[in-house]
């Protein structure tokens, strides 16, 4: 399957909610959400791809890494590369409506697995998504990671509870999604918590317990004293504040101030190999990529899913060869080019 060809046809499946554009950067769909745009100006999408982009790449070329090794080792699971599907949710609000929430959940975890990743899963608006999910990831015997929605407490147990029926190998929280307009155009209540409130989701479970949408070294040393096992460094795509910085200049300072305290994974703006390779130089333990997994799907179904991710493997092991690193634990801030 050429991913070219996958484009082309999801610009069509997507029925206008997203362009596919030949650079995804949030300018096309500024301020479309619902949608696929960024909140706003859609400034904060686009400075996710801005952040990133800046930064570039010292080249190497006298060194023994002829082969590198790709893959690594996250919450007891072996992955071909340090890549996940982003929890994506709301195909009828989001995406054109052509195709249901079942369709595109089984196509994005059946590539995934196809091609060697894992899938993240999450909730929405529409309670009966979730459930969809779970059951999709059950299908696929728990192969995957279940995020929900900043609820009260109350009701991410009952959904945590739900996720380990289902066989996840971890859970979370995308507690950025506390301001996301398609919640409240549902009248769903979403609310920030406290440390305490925290702790006690993480308490609730034996799962590894993800906390998504840190983008301050305080709030990253308060998820460190709630005792969650990783964060994700996000600011939800640019779908919940504008104005935000890009992940991509935020991360270092973080990855710096909790390093060995808990697992460190990004998201915002990655779209290739490269894009993986740089986060991982600037900290991050692994990525999560969120729209091209629309684009792929709507394009290709689960064979366009496989197919993306089987391009970013050769972009990522080429980068690898280039930038003389082994392996995933080799790569530094030492490949990051510093004009200073």
């Amino acid at each position: 399957m050429n991913y070219s060809d996958v484009k082309k046809e999801a610009r069509v499946n997507l029925n206008g909610s997203c362009k596919v554009c030949k650079v995804c950067n949030g300018v096309a769909c500024a301020g479309e959400v619902p949608g696929m745009g960024g909140k706003g100006t859609g400034n904060a999408f686009t400075e996710n791809v801005v952040a990133l982009e800046k930064y570039k790449l010292n080249m190497r070329v006298i060194h023994s890494a002829k082969n590198p090794d790709t893959s690594i080792e996250m919450f007891g699971k072996k992955m071909d590369i340090p890549v996940f599907a982003a929890p994506v949710s709301g195909t009828t609000l989001n995406m054109g409506g052509k195709y249901s929430e079942d369709d595109y959940i089984n196509w994005v975890i059946g590539g995934s697995l196809d091609a060697g990743i894992f899938p993240m899963v999450g909730d929405t608006a529409v309670d009966s998504f979730l459930i969809s999910n779970l059951k999709a990831l059950k299908e696929f015997e728990g192969e995957g990671i279940v995020f929900i929605k900043p609820w009260e407490n109350k009701n991410i147990i009952e959904k945590i509870k739900l996720a380990e029926e289902a066989g996840a190998f971890a859970v979370g929280v995308d507690i950025d999604a506390c301001g996301l307009i398609t919640l409240a155009l549902h009248g769903k209540p979403v609310m920030p918590k406290s440390v305490a409130e925290i702790k006690e989701l993480v308490d609730s479970t034996n799962l590894p317990f993800i906390l998504k949408g840190i983008m301050t070294v305080d709030e990253a040393l308060l998820a460190v004293e709630a005792g969650v096992d990783a964060i994700v460094v996000s600011n939800h795509g640019g779908r919940v504040l504008d104005e935000t910085p890009g992940t991509a200049d935020v991360i270092e300072d973080i990855a710096k101030a909790v390093e060995g305290k808990v697992k460190i994974l990004a998201d915002g703006g990655v779209r290739t190999g490269v894009d993986v390779l740089k986060f991982l130089a600037l900290g991050a333990d692994a990525v999560l990529i969120g729209r091209p997994f629309v684009t792929a799907s709507f394009g290709g179904q689960r064979e366009g899913v496989k197919t993306y991710v089987e391009g970013l493997k050769g972009e990522l092991k080429s980068a690898m060869v280039l930038t003389g690193c082994n392996n995933i634990a080799s790569v530094d801030r030492r490949i990051i080019f510093d004009k200073r």
